[in-house]
């Protein structure tokens, strides 16, 4: 195994790996460079893109870096119901111009990613939906790279732990963007981060990152108190100088209209949290489950909204704690969250 710990880091603080856009390998090298951790992303990406991503992000930092994999999932969603939004998303589809995407259900290239981590070697890997198998784990484990699964429950815990995962990062309901739940059709769970951490760091012999709705300097003390070996943060980043958030996402989240953040699958057929808006408001109760198809159907919407500057048309995933978010360098941002 790694001699890598999270433990020994500088500053006990991670910079959440965010697909889609917003995690950037400056990003990622950013939050090492300034005594964290950085991840970059492999979700939406092919594996020939997320190789020169995590290659690019070890180019430029100074220390570890960590990369993160969507675990492929059965799709809860059915043709009929995938259908039956893509009619109901007609105004969408006149308003921006924009056709829909074809939904299709795929692993996000699940094997060629793994291939591109023993390849790499990058010092951390997490996981989103699920976890490797006890056969992965192994390989990753041989090839010195810490595997971290994230849970949002005490059961997915003790299936993370016995399929063989070094590090647990426990998800709360506060956490923007997708939930990594492991059943993709369960409704979030409402344990609070403080709750979930208090009853891992009783009931497993593992470090246990704590992640989900974190932005301030407070919040991070008291789950580093509460037996965390690290906070993983994402939101707090998303106005950083190195991420690539959009424009429109910048701008909304500090936008006086947007006053709360709401739990969604109405952009991607998952549950997710982000800026309720327009598009959630009209679309989410006829909204089926479905992911990744449902992602795949909006996405050419998406995009045109961002074109149009339209926040009202676009996911703008937020935790709860977005008003906190900061403009700045990363090593400005986490100066004041320690």
């Amino acid at each position: 195994m790694s001699a890598f710990d999270l433990r020994d880091l500088t500053v006990p603080i991670i910079v959440a790996p965010m697909a889609g856009g917003p995690s950037t390998p400056e990003l990622a090298a950013a939050g090492t460079n300034a005594g964290g951790l950085g991840f970059v992303p492999a979700g939406y990406l092919t594996a020939e893109v997320f190789a020169e991503r995590l290659a690019r992000a070890r180019q430029l930092a100074t220390g570890p870096i960590g990369a993160n994999l969507f675990a492929p999932q059965p799709s809860a969603g059915t043709p009929a119901a995938i259908q039956a939004y893509a009619a109901a998303l007609a105004p969408e589809v006149e308003r921006y111009g924009a056709a829909l995407g074809s939904p299709r259900f795929d692993d996000d290239a699940w094997a060629a990613k793994l291939d591109v981590l023993l390849d790499l070697r990058p010092e951390v890997a997490s996981f989103t939906f699920g976890v490797p198998s006890a056969d992965e784990c192994r390989s990753l484990r041989d090839a010195g790279i810490v595997t971290v699964g994230t849970v949002t429950t005490q059961a997915e815990a003790q299936m993370a732990i016995a399929a063989g995962v070094d590090v647990l990062a426990a998800q709360s309901p506060s956490a923007g963007g997708h939930r990594g739940t492991f059943d993709p059709s369960a409704q979030p769970a409402s344990e609070p981060l403080e709750q979930l951490l208090a009853a891992l760091s009783a009931s497993v012999d593992v470090p246990v990152i704590a992640a989900g709705g974190l932005s301030t300097a407070e919040e991070i003390r008291r789950v580093i108190e509460g037996g965390a070996a690290a906070a993983q943060l994402g939101t707090a980043f998303l106005l950083a100088d190195e991420a690539g958030s959009s424009g429109v996402h910048r701008a909304a989240l500090k936008d006086p209209q947007f006053t709360e953040t709401v739990v969604t699958r109405s952009f991607s057929g998952r549950y997710a949290r982000g800026l309720r808006n327009r598009f959630v408001n009209e679309h989410e109760a006829e909204a089926p489950l479905g992911y990744p198809e449902v992602h795949y159907l909006t996405s050419p919407v998406r995009a045109a909204a961002v074109r149009a500057g339209d926040p009202h048309g676009v996911n703008v995933w937020a935790g709860t704690g977005y008003r906190n978010a900061r403009v700045g360098s990363v090593a400005d941002i986490i100066a004041v969250l320690t």
